[in-house]
């Protein structure tokens, strides 16, 4: 899996937690639809692995959100290690780490490389009534909402009734 792949599964287990018509939703609760989320993902959809990775969602979403410290995910990691595999094209580490907790661990680790190779840039969304995240690929690093189409608009189209209101002096 390359390294736009794991960013994007990172993306989409931090964004499995949705506000839908003002109600938190949770995309895995669900225990078919959360064991096919985890087979698409590469996983083994047992219920083991899937407690080990809600619990790692809900330790990452804290830590992006600022409301956790990073050594709160320490306990995800515990007994892991990883090995030097060595091919004609160099070093490469294979993770040594139970099946049950191999996504989860996956996830924590994909947190890591975008903190090392895009510091800042993966964030929630700007809009405090939406609980997404994004990671932001643009060159300004300036993006603020998971979608411009649905947040962005949402939060201009308030920003301009409220201007609004404020000139017309309702």
């Amino acid at each position: 899996m390359s390294g736009q792949e794991r960013q994007d599964t990172l993306l989409e287990l931090l964004n499995s937690t949705p506000v839908i018509n003002g109600v938190v939703q949770d995309q895995l609760a669900d225990p078919k639809a959360a064991r096919s989320w985890q087979q698409t993902h590469g996983g083994t959809g047992t219920p083991a692995e899937l407690r080990h990775l809600m619990q790692a969602r809900t330790a990452l979403q804290g830590v992006i959100r600022g409301s956790r410290p990073a050594t709160s995910l320490a306990p995800l990691l515990k007994d892991v290690t990883s090995r030097p595999y060595l091919s004609p094209t160099g070093v490469s580490w294979e993770l040594d780490a139970p099946a049950e907790r191999r996504m989860a661990i996956e996830a924590v680790m994909a947190w890591s490389a975008v903190q090392q190779t895009a510091p800042g840039r993966l964030r929630p969304c700007a809009n405090e009534e939406c609980r997404l995240f994004l990671i932001d690929r643009s060159k300004t690093n300036k993006a603020r909402w998971c979608s411009m189409a649905v947040c962005g608009n949402r939060m201009k189209a308030r920003r301009h009734y409220q201007r609004t209101r404020e000139t017309t002096g309702e």
